[in-house]
């Protein structure tokens, strides 16, 4: 079947782009079978997470030699940040504990239970020193090709803390480097109704957050004024709900392509059989062209 598409920056991607996660032992060692698996049911865009993924997809692209092949690579801001001259994430208990004694912040941005904290936060002189290490980025950004991944997810779970530390100048400076070096930045974030409203400024094509019809990490309610709201493009991130909503796909997908007006989706999948049920509910949703400047 021919996927939907969408335009953004003057680029076609699909509306639903494949992120393949097997849910195995073997773990890596599946990623390569079932790309191949996926690619021949006429898949051409594939999330790239993790540098496995992108080894995985260059081999595939040399094997059939298909320059249409395209991927989305991710990259995480704490590649570009440091205290003091190390990297962030070896002060990560403590940002954890500055955020979690935030009662500025929503309780549910405070809630980083499952993450280590320490006995100490951050005083606003020593976030004031956290600074942009642009050596550390180039370095990550050199693994990488805008030809292989013409738009770079940027931001993950340290763009969101950055956020939360008031310092969205660093982002800003990151986004610049990656427009710099060719690629077109997307904003990934995790809480939705706290980054899309906080991140607006950056100098993205769009911005990608959780959402699906049973999220409940914020108040869904509230997350779906506020992305029907959004003059910016958005993109879902987990929409079937990490597999509970697999069953009715059709229903996920028409909650967020015709409700929410998002406009592609990134689905995880752990097989071939998932792929042919996303892609084959996938056939009632239309391509989309923007009327707006994106």
């Amino acid at each position: 079947m021919r996927l939907p598409t969408v335009i953004l920056e003057g680029k076609k991607l699909p509306r639903v782009i494949f992120s393949i996660r097997p849910q195995t032992s073997l773990g890596d060692e599946k990623i390569p079978s079932l790309m191949k698996k996926v690619y021949g049911r006429d898949v051409w865009y594939f999330d790239l997470p993790t540098m496995k993924h992108v080894e995985h997809f260059r081999e595939l692209k040399q094997l059939t030699e298909d320059e249409t092949l395209t991927g989305l690579c991710h990259l995480e801001v704490e590649e570009g940040v440091s205290f003091l001259g190390k990297p962030l994430h070896r002060f990560e208990s403590k940002v954890v504990s500055t955020i979690r004694k935030n009662l500025l912040l929503p309780d549910s941005v405070r809630n980083l239970s499952s993450l280590p904290r320490s006995s100490e936060v951050f005083t606003q002189k020593e976030i004031d020193r956290i600074t942009f290490d642009p050596h550390r980025f180039d370095t990550a950004l050199s693994l990488l090709n805008p030809k292989e991944s013409p738009f770079l997810m940027v931001g993950e779970r340290y763009g969101d803390w950055l956020l939360t530390l008031g310092r969205i100048d660093l982002l800003k400076k990151m986004v610049a480097k990656v427009r710099e070096k060719g690629f077109i930045p997307v904003y990934s974030g995790q809480w939705a109704t706290f980054c899309l409203p906080k991140a607006k400024s950056l100098d993205v094509v769009a911005y990608a957050v959780p959402i699906n019809k049973k999220w409940s990490f914020f108040d869904l309610d509230q997350a779906c004024v506020l992305i029907k709201k959004f003059d910016r493009p958005v993109i879902s991130l987990n929409p079937l709900a990490d597999g509970k909503l697999l069953k009715e796909p059709e229903e996920a997908f028409t909650f967020l392509f015709h409700e929410l007006k998002i406009y592609l989706a990134i689905v995880e999948i752990t097989s071939e059989d998932e792929a042919k049920t996303v892609l084959e509910a996938m056939e009632k949703i239309p391509s989309f062209i923007p009327l707006r400047k994106t």
